[in-house]
């Protein structure tokens, strides 16, 4: 048996994910927490942080790090009540930064927070009754789900599947409630034994993402685990499983990859969640747990080979998949501005850029939202693309919100934001992550008003380029399924990646590496030049740059 990494140690020895979080809580020393409550408390949805950008100026102080932590609340699907973004709203005023961040994976997290802001912050969330247990560490993730209504008659139905499956993969361990809520310990360990995580979890985190054809706006292939709404004259059969999605990799380590899920069969609605819990029993076994960054899913299922995995999940389901169904995906995008869903609802998808909701120079969105969050007429749906959807609007409040957004200009923003603009995905990076190489958030915007004069000059402002920027190689803004991809290699400078598809069933390739800006706007203009001139009527980007074999 090969070695367990560190972390594997930490998981089985931490009391069901207890730790010495408590002990480290009230260490009024420091603002970290001990080395080995720092991996147990990604399990209860949290991250210890610190401010990169005040590193050196604390430091010539003899300050130890501005350390803070991040919170990310479980939201299957991204659908989150107006009662609550008004409590949300509240959380982030008096513990966290202020700034609300919709991630890719339909959530919100708060960073910001300190270490004595922590408990205060996960009891004021319960209060509202929402909570952070699972949004982080090697245990299934928040699921994401088709957000728009408008998709499917059964969109409802297939929306359901989100929740179902987090309440099935949830972790049995009572921890989050003993230290953040101040439960009673569990006295009877047998009131917690856990047949799918037990006492060692996930070798590594798990995804599972839901999509429904023709719109793959869940960019559901990059997930460990893929389900694909199969939907006949209005009526969902079940879904297609595909396995071993994942974008991280490591600078300079051949043996990392990113990887596109593999379609690998067909469950009907009665076996779907049986198959869903038993692709997580086979990574448990057979996971790699001596090398965390060769650990995911996609590694497991390429060791052992996607027949020898199927095979081995179908001796666990106790049935065979059938074969998969077939599907076309057109389109991965949001549907900005009003549309009505077929349940009669009307939802407004507003464009939030890289997810930050907060009030600027440019237009108050937090204020925005939080009056339309006050008329209680309506729910809000975070999409994969960082967005937020105004939900379940009834026709005779529609005006009302409608003037709303517009008072606020919020109608404006959507409107006037240019295609690549609504298309673009930018992960956090720095001040706050530790594994940064150079910005994201923070640089997008600037590169993109950048980009746009350049599209422009060729006739290209209103393609839909996918256009994506990580600040290191994990891949937490999906850079690697991009027509457009900017992989931060040092502050400052980027690999660029093209040729992924407009669809999201296709990785780009390294064009060239380390370029800081002058060079990637140079090299996009060329790229831009030939493909105005040398495109088949129709072609998307990303087409082109395969088909002229650019990459």
């Amino acid at each position: 048996m090969s070695k367990l990494s560190a972390v594997e140690k930490i998981k089985t020895s931490s009391d069901g994910l207890r730790g010495t979080i408590k002990e480290s809580l009230k260490d009024e020393i420091t603002g970290a927490i001990r080395d080995d409550d720092q991996a147990v408390i990604k399990f209860h949805g949290m991250y210890m942080q610190d401010d990169r950008d005040r590193r050196a100026e604390r430091a010539e102080k003899k300050l130890e790090n501005l350390y803070s932590y991040m919170i990310r609340l479980r939201l299957p699907g991204g659908l989150i009540p107006a009662e609550k973004w008004v409590a949300l709203n509240e959380v982030a005023n008096e513990h966290s930064t202020g700034v609300i961040k919709i991630t890719t994976r339909q959530t919100v997290q708060l960073h910001g927070i300190l270490k004595s802001h922590v408990k205060p912050t996960i009891q004021s969330f319960n209060e509202s009754k929402l909570d952070s247990i699972a949004t982080c560490g090697d245990i299934n993730r928040n699921v994401t789900c088709a957000s728009h209504p408008k998709q499917s008659p059964v969109h409802a139905e297939v929306f359901a599947y989100a929740d179902k499956i987090s309440e099935l993969l949830m972790p049995k361990t009572k921890a989050y409630f003993e230290i953040w809520l101040d439960d009673e310990k569990i006295v009877d360990k047998k009131e917690e034994e856990d047949p799918l995580y037990q006492d060692r979890y996930l070798p590594r985190k798990f995804k599972i993402g839901i999509a429904i054809p023709p719109n793959n706006d869940s960019d559901v292939f990059t997930n460990d685990l893929g389900l694909i709404a199969i939907i006949e004259n209005n009526k969902l059969l079940g879904f297609n499983i595909a396995v071993g999605g994942g974008l991280s990799t490591t600078h300079g380590n051949p043996d990392t990859y990113a990887r596109l899920a593999t379609v690998i069969g067909f469950a009907n609605t009665d076996n779907v969640l049986k198959a869903v819990y038993e692709v997580l029993t086979v990574q448990r076994d057979f996971g790699n747990r001596s090398d965390r960054k060769l650990a995911r899913l996609k590694y497991t299922v390429d060791r052992m080979g996607v027949e020898n995995f199927k095979a081995e999940l179908e001796k666990r389901c106790g049935f065979n998949l059938d074969e998969a169904k077939p599907f076309t995906f057109t389109t991965r995008a949001d549907l900005y501005g009003w549309h009505k869903g077929e349940n009669g609802l009307w939802y407004y998808t507003v464009f939030v850029e890289n997810g930050r909701v907060l009030d600027d120079e440019q237009v108050a969105l937090k204020t925005a939202l939080l009056e339309v969050a006050k008329t209680n007429k309506c729910n809000f749906l975070f999409t994969a693309t960082q967005n937020i959807i105004v939900a379940d609007v009834k026709e005779e409040d529609k005006a009302t919100i409608h003037a709303l957004l517009e008072a606020f200009k919020i109608t404006d923003h959507t409107e006037k934001a240019s295609m690549i603009r609504k298309n673009a995905i930018a992960c956090v990076a720095l001040p706050t992550c530790p594994l940064a190489l150079a910005e994201a958030q923070r640089y997008m915007p600037t590169l993109l008003s950048k980009i746009e004069p350049l599209l422009s000059r060729y006739g290209l402002a209103d393609e839909d380029i996918v256009i994506r920027m990580t600040g290191c190689p994990n891949g937490c803004g999906r850079s690697y399924a991009s027509e457009i991809g900017f992989v931060g290699t040092a502050p400052g400078n980027y690999n660029l990646h093209i040729g992924g598809d407009n669809q999201g069933q296709r990785l780009n390739k390294i064009y060239k590496e380390s370029l800081d800006e002058k060079a990637i706007l140079a090299t996009l203009d060329g790229l831009f030049a030939v493909f105005k001139n040398e495109r088949i009527k129709g072609e998307k980007f990303g087409d082109f740059v395969m088909r002229r074999q650019l990459v």
